[in-house]
This record gives C-alpha cells, sequence and structure tokens, in this order.
C-alpha cells in the first residue's frame, strides 16, 4: 500500500512538473524556434538526469535498477522516435493556440494512452478507471465552451492532438521498459530525441537563438521534461500506463492555472465546473490504485 501511495505522488508530483512547460515553453517561443525549442527541452533533460544521476552515484546513492539490453532495444528505438515527433508537434501547436487550449487538449494523451494499453498491450483496465477516463473527457468537453479564445479548433490544434497520439503510444513503449533504470531511460530519451530534433530543426533552416535563451529552454526541459519523466516511469513501475496516465489529468488545470499566473489567462465560469468533474475524476483513480471504495456502506449491501 505505501508503495502505490508513493507512486500516486510520483504521478501527481510527474504531472504538475509537466504542466510548467506549457506557459514558459510559449513565453520562450518568442525567442526560440518550435523545432529548436523541442531539442532543447529534451537535450536539457537528458543533460540534467545524467548530471543528477552522476552526483547521487559520488554520494554512494547510485540507481540500483537494471539497466536495458538489446531486449529492450526495439521499445527504446521507439520511444526515441515517437519523443521527436511529439514535442515538435506540440510545439508547433503551441506556437499557434493559447497556453489554455494546448493544456486543455492534453487531456487526450490520457485517452490515447489507455485505448493502446488496452488494445495493443492488452492491459486490464478497471470500470472504476474506464469511468474517470470517461470524466477526464467530459472536462475537456465542457472545457470547449471556455471561448473562441480558449478552444479555437485550428491547425495548431490539431498538431497538438497529433502530439498526444504519439505520446500515448510513447507512453507504453516506455511502460514495457519501466522496469529498467529510470535515469537511465531519460538520459537515452534527452540525448537521442533532443539530437533528433535539432537535426530537424537544422534541415528546417531554424536559426540558433542567443546562449541565454538555450541556457533557460534547458533548464525548463530538465524541470518539465526530465524531472518529470523520471517520476513518471518510477509511478509506472506501480499503476501501468493507462493509470498513470489517469493521473496526468490535473496536468491541464494546473498548466491553465500557470496560464493565469505568468500569461495573464483567465479561464470563464464552464473551467470551474469542469474543474469539479476532474477532482472527482481524480478521486476515483486514487481510490481505484489503492483499492479503496467510494461507498463501503453501499458495497456492504
Amino acid at each position: 500500500m505505501r508503495k502505490k501511495k508513493l507512486a500516486i505522488f510520483y504521478a501527481v508530483l510527474a504531472a504538475a512538473l509537466y504542466a510548467v512547460n506549457i506557459p514558459f515553453s510559449k513565453l520562450l517561443m518568442l525567442h526560440i524556434s518550435p523545432t529548436m525549442m523541442a531539442s532543447f527541452l529534451y537535450l536539457g533533460a537528458g543533460l540534467g538526469l545524467f548530471l543528477l544521476g552522476a552526483f547521487f552515484k559520488l554520494a554512494g546513492k547510485g540507481d540500483k535498477t537494471e539497466h536495458l539490453t538489446k531486449k529492450e532495444l526495439p521499445y527504446a528505438l521507439a520511444m526515441v522516435l515517437l519523443d521527436i515527433a511529439a514535442p515538435i508537434l506540440l510545439m508547433f501547436g503551441l506556437r499557434i493556440c493559447t497556453s489554455a487550449n494546448v493544456s486543455l487538449i492534453n487531456n487526450f494523451e490520457i485517452v490515447a494512452t489507455s485505448l493502446i494499453a488496452l488494445f495493443v498491450f492488452k492491459e486490464v483496465i478497471s470500470k472504476k478507471l474506464w469511468l474517470a477516463i470517461a470524466l477526464v473527457t467530459l472536462a475537456g468537453i465542457i472545457l470547449t465552451f471556455e471561448g473562441k479564445e480558449a478552444f479555437d479548433f485550428n491547425i495548431g490544434s490539431l498538431f497538438v492532438f497529433g502530439a498526444c497520439v504519439c505520446w500515448g503510444l510513447e507512453n507504453n513503449c516506455t511502460r514495457k521498459i519501466s522496469h529498467k533504470s529510470s535515469v537511465e531511460i531519460v538520459v537515452i530519451k534527452g540525448t537521442f530525441s533532443g539530437l533528433g530534433s535539432l537535426a530537424v530543426a537544422l534541415l528546417l533552416q531554424e536559426s540558433f537563438p542567443e546562449a541565454v535563451w538555450i541556457l533557460v529552454a534547458l533548464v525548463l526541459g530538465f524541470v518539465s521534461y526530465g524531472l518529470s519523466i523520471h517520476f513518471y516511469i518510477n509511478a509506472q513501475k506501480e499503476l501501468g500506463a493507462a493509470k498513470t496516465s489517469a493521473y496526468y489529468a490535473v496536468a491541464p488545470f494546473l498548466g491553465v492555472t500557470f496560464g493565469m499566473l505568468f500569461l495573464g489567462e483567465r479561464p470563464q465560469i464552464p473551467f470551474y465546473f469542469a474543474l469539479a468533474v476532474m477532482l472527482f475524476a481524480s478521486l476515483l483513480m486514487i481510490c481505484d490504485s489503492l483499492g479503496y471504495s467510494l461507498f463501503p456502506s453501499l458495497k456492504k449491501k
């Protein structure tokens, strides 16, 4: 039970760290092109986790889990390729849409992850979790009535939906190797996905930004991608791909909150109805993870 509670904490923490990415990336893209931005975010994740791993190793607290082998190579390769495509699509979508729009559409990653986990990887999904996923979807529908500024279905939205599908498949690939070293996985994801995105940026003839903006993007990548993925993988070990992804339901709301704080965006009344639905969905997911019943007295009858 303690492991599950810790896994839930990791999943929510991963979502919170990732939510920081949306509004700050929106601001940074005033100085950095989209594909370059995706590259620096992942390179920051890989470099940051490499340095963090080295520090803990020197302190005698290194990662003692197994390292990746040739058996996991297909999943690792798929993970890298999908992590090249997803952030590039996200950054292009973020360049066109508001950060609130992108934060809300990111809910689709939960649905994509769960459906792929069910139909491709045969992961068992409980009725309670399906209800939570349905509520997440309902919350997203409610939020489409936020107003034109918050949800304007355009080509930018399609880019974000594409990123969600890529990450849904990538989440399931990562799940297959989540029993291995999370630090090693993030270093591989960050380094090779970042270099891949950089190659794409150079092919698109995007120019390098000033050094100060590169540094800021690397730090953001370390926090919102590196640490987030690290905690996400540790949550997956106990909860599975679908359930861990479901806890990411809090990320869009945190993203909107950060957008309010840093970009001056203000949600309208539907946001608060959706928040209530999302809170109930989160409660369902917690109960499902821990084996609790929301209505134990009814269950006894």
